[in-house]
């Protein structure tokens, strides 16, 4: 991979239009790395080229600060509650962190806050705290007067598990607060285990002939995830506060001194939490920690970095699921040594066929690990996404001798191969052509910008893969989509292997063809009256659905969960979108511009969807599966008596008062629509100095153009 120095000769020699472009390309990709790592566990790519082409996003948008993107990559968060407990909607998202690997990812993030804040180092210290960041299981609680009404996991950050009984029975949660506490408080915190109790616990379940933990965050997690409360009560959990979500009342202004009220509170709070003024000193604090961890007593797999002023994280907000006022600094994965013993070819629902792994079982980090992600062939072969050597250019052969590591101590990947323990018989890896599923031809597409192969070898088979279409099935069932309990993978490959469900349709008439079938699926194998009802019972609790799950549910290529909800958002309802997609086939029509000028969909995206629709195959299966269910028309932002309530709003220039950004969401929240080019359906132009083609045009259309002095007097009450 080029060197930074490198990376930004290159990116100076971008002209406007190139830039854009680039950033669209790089948007799209990431967002379909980041789909295939957080909800298919099927990456396909190394963490390093990852990290690769989101430095190269940050560098052209520091060049190039009038292209910021609001697509910019993000963690998903989460799973989906479980049914085996009631379900609480937390009142605020319970949001993932953003995650920094070197120091100067470190720097990177404190650069941005500052870009975006405008903040001049000379007008005052930007104080940032940083928290040792615990490895365990995020927990929520409620407090109504002083009492603690209920509690709740992160679920899928937006609704999570009712575990108020188990909570209760945790020493460090308090019953009752302290002092006097504003009327609403919902502190957010780590249930976790400490070493000397997780090794206590594992020898009593063992001596008991009950289950050993792999580690001390399964333990914790496990342990307060029972039905019954006397087994959490029976279990060494512990508790840190950190965090908050619905106060009626903030008691402090900023993050470092609302912590130390939950310690009057009667909570326990880390003591290692710093306030931090430059970076440097960030850094001191992060290798500090990393230099204790072992002899902390538990589980922490990085620090915490949040600004500290509450008023600046209000204005930094958030970044689809993450805040922009913070990020985990993460420890480097632990590592060790294995045996290849085989790779296995798995085909997913794009029909893209991904590697893996299968190795000697060995324990890192205390999980034991027996899979590893091998990204792509040229990953195999020791070739980088730029077509630099990785590992030295060793390529990976079945019978080596490997070093694997859990990289974010999540997902396994490998490092390195020792040469000297390798056969003298291996035989290099032979990358099939064709698809080890339907026998269809696999082939590289070329892109069209960079003219290089994709990473990624796909299928063509299309319907006809039989590995495409139960991957497309699980994908519709999944927990961001429709969310069907007890439909899950093993059940999906089951049904679709005996013909029962080909089709997303097929899920919704599966009971009624039952109910004729001389084959009842009560008297299958694993099933029964009530499961069988139960499968039944959910299925039907989900024939309405809100419009974003249903779009994203459907799986086109390049639109996951945040565009999904882009394009709920701008077109309202399901009728009103499928008919604007089937339009913008033409690349002449308006449809097909106003799609484009969606603010965060791009050309990529744009042509996915209207290709999608474009095929008579994909509309008869929606066709087929409206006859079953409805999805909800897209909610709409209460903006009654706001001048710009419904309105095509474009900002242009460089704006004073505003950060791109926050000139956004504040037209969102009164209701307009931000678009990102000025066409004839435009309403309303904003623009500050230095506005050039988007004001000429807006000139040419006769639209109204205002100041940003302008925007403010229009929209203040």
């Amino acid at each position: 991979m080029a060197g930074l120095s490198e990376l930004e000769k290159e990116i100076a020699s971008l002209s406007l239009d190139e830039a854009r472009r680039e950033l669209e390309r790089l948007a799209a990709e990431i967002a379909d790395h980041d789909r295939r790592y957080h909800q298919e566990d099927a990456p396909t790519i190394s963490d390093a080229d990852y990290d690769a082409l989101r430095l190269r996003n940050a560098a052209i948008e520091a060049r190039f600060p009038e292209l910021i993107r609001d697509d910019s990559p993000s963690e998903r968060i989460g799973a989906a509650p479980s049914e085996t407990f009631a379900k609480i909607a937390h009142k605020v998202p319970m949001l993932s962190l953003d995650n920094a690997f070197d120091d100067q990812d470190v720097r990177d993030f404190v650069g941005r806050v500052r870009r975006f804040l405008k903040f001049d180092p000379l007008q005052g210290v930007l104080s940032v705290t940083a928290e040792p960041k615990i490895d365990g299981l995020s927990l929520s609680l409620r407090y109504e007067q002083g009492a603690l009404v209920h509690a709740a996991t992160r679920g899928d950050g937006t609704v999570g598990e009712n575990v108020t009984a188990n909570a209760r029975t945790i020493e460090d949660i308090p019953v009752t607060l302290a002092g006097t506490p504003p009327e609403v408080v919902e502190i957010r915190g780590e249930v976790y285990m400490a070493h000397a109790d997780f090794r206590r616990l594992n020898e009593r379940m063992a001596a008991t002939a009950g289950k050993v933990f792999a580690n001390p965050r399964n333990a914790a997690a496990g342990s307060l995830r029972q039905l019954n409360p006397e087994i959490t009560a029976s279990r060494p959990l512990r508790f840190f506060a950190y965090a908050w979500g619905d106060m009626s009342a903030l008691p402090a202004s900023t993050q470092y001194d609302m912590v130390q009220v939950f310690g009057d509170w009667g909570f326990a709070v880390n003591p290692r939490m710093q306030r931090c003024e430059t970076v440097e000193d960030l850094i001191a604090v992060y290798h500090g920690i990393e230099e204790e961890r072992a002899m902390l007593g538990y589980d922490i797999d990085g620090v915490v970095y949040k600004v500290d002023r509450l008023d600046l994280q209000q204005r930094l907000g958030f970044v689809s699921r993450s805040p922009r006022w913070a990020i985990a600094h993460k420890f480097p994965a632990e590592k060790a040594f294995t045996i290849l013993n085989d790779i296995e070819i798995q085909v997913g629902r794009t029909g893209a066929l991904t590697p893996v792994a299968k190795l000697e079982p060995v324990t890192v980090g205390g999980v034991v690990v027996s899979n590893a992600t091998l990204h792509n062939e040229d990953y195999i072969k020791g070739i980088g996404q730029d077509g630099e050597p990785i590992r030295e250019g060793k390529d990976l052969r079945i019978g080596d001798t490997v070093q694997i590591q859990r990289a974010g101590d999540v997902i396994p990947q490998i490092l390195d191969v020792d040469l000297n323990k390798r056969s003298a018989d291996a035989t290099p890896f032979e990358f099939p052509t064709l698809c080890p599923a339907c026998g269809s031809h696999a082939t590289r597409e070329i892109h069209p910008k960079t003219g290089r192969p994709d990473a990624v070898r796909r299928c063509t088979g299309g319907l006809i893969c039989p590995a495409q279409a139960t991957e497309k099935l699980k994908h519709f069932v999944s927990r961001n989509a429709f969310d069907i309990e007890g439909l899950g993978n093993k059940q999906v490959d089951a049904f679709y292997q005996d013909g029962l469900v080909m089709a997303p349709a097929d899920i919704f008439t599966l009971e009624a063809r039952d109910k004729r079938s001389l084959t009842k699926l009560r008297n299958r194998e694993g099933w029964g009256e009530l499961s069988a009802q139960n499968l039944f019972d959910a299925i039907n609790a989900k024939r309405t659905i809100d419009l974003h799950r249903f779009i994203f549910a459907l799986g086109i290529r390049h639109v996951g969960e945040g565009n999904a909800k882009l394009l709920a958002r701008a077109y309202g309802s399901w009728a009103a979108f499928a008919a604007a997609m089937i339009e913008a086939h033409d690349r002449e029509s308006d449809a097909w511009t106003d799609l484009n000028n969606i603010d965060g969909i791009g050309q990529i995206v744009a042509e996915a969807l209207t290709e999608f629709f474009a095929e008579g195959h994909n509309r008869d299966q929606i066709d087929a599966l409206l006859a079953e269910v409805s999805p909800n028309d897209a909610e709409q932002v209460d903006a009654s008596g706001s001048p710009v309530a419904g309105k095509t709003v474009v900002f242009t220039g460089s704006l004073e008062r505003l950060t791109r950004d926050e000139a956004k969401a504040m037209a969102e929240r009164l209701g307009a629509k931000v678009s990102g080019s000025v066409s004839k359906k435009t309403d309303l132009v904003v623009a500050g100095p230095g506005a050039g083609s988007k004001l000429k045009k807006a000139e040419e259309l006769q639209i109204d153009v205002i100041s940003e002095d302008g925007w403010f007097e229009l929209v203040s009450p």
